[in-house]
């Protein structure tokens, strides 16, 4: 049995501080974009407190959402009490998602592969429950472009960074990581969010849309 994950102390910090100054900061137009257009059969990995469900649009049958940290799994519960779709909340680990083979039409990671402990598992997972054709929606902090913000992110993820945020890693290359699983890259857009003078680590974002395969006729 993998061992239950609990980030109590980061929980509630992204429950009162965090995720509210993030909506300050102006995320609720990438949560919008991350979902929209979907429709049929959704699965959220990490879906934390439910923030993105009061974007789904109405052609989305279902979500599945999987959170395994408790306190924010039973938040998202709460918050998907309130929003027009149905949506059930559930514990499991990216790793090893509860579902069957090809069983969804659509995956929504936000803000999630950052703090996975094995984001190559995690997306082989996703590759795995989404039907061929299916799409991955992404809206993810990354690796920096430069040199030198590449060498701060390295430092603050072999140090306090994950121990103060919950697993979260600043630097990873998320974007290889979607193709090395096997997806096909059908967009990507790279931005700095939030928006400051001040040069952040976890400040570079892609958002985009990966696709699994469609099998190969024979």
């Amino acid at each position: 049995m993998a061992p239950q994950v609990r980030h109590p102390v980061f929980a509630r910090f992204y429950a009162r501080v965090a995720g509210p100054g993030l909506e300050r900061a102006g995320i609720t137009r990438y949560r919008k974009r991350l979902v929209a257009g979907l429709s049929g059969r959704v699965i959220e990995i990490g879906a934390g407190n439910g923030l993105n469900f009061p974007h789904y649009p109405a052609e989305v049958r279902r979500v599945l959402a999987v959170e395994p940290e408790p306190r924010l799994r039973a938040l998202a519960a709460e918050a998907a009490r309130a929003v027009p779709a149905e949506v059930e909340v559930v514990d499991g680990r990216a790793e090893q998602l509860p579902v069957p083979d090809a069983s969804f039409d659509a995956a929504v990671v936000c803000l999630t592969l950052c703090s996975v402990a094995d984001p190559a598992a995690a997306l082989t997972e996703i590759h795995r429950v989404l039907r061929p054709g299916g799409r991955m929606r992404f809206f993810e902090h990354v690796q920096a472009d430069t040199p030198g913000m590449r060498r701060v992110q390295r430092a603050v993820d072999a140090t306090f960074w994950p121990l103060l945020c919950g697993g979260c890693h600043t630097g990873r290359d998320t974007q290889s990581a979607i193709t090395a699983a096997g997806f096909t890259l059908t967009e990507a857009e790279r931005f700095a969010f939030p928006e400051t003078r001040l040069p952040l680590p976890a400040a570079t974002h892609i958002l985009g849309t990966a696709e699994r395969p469609r099998e190969a006729e024979h």
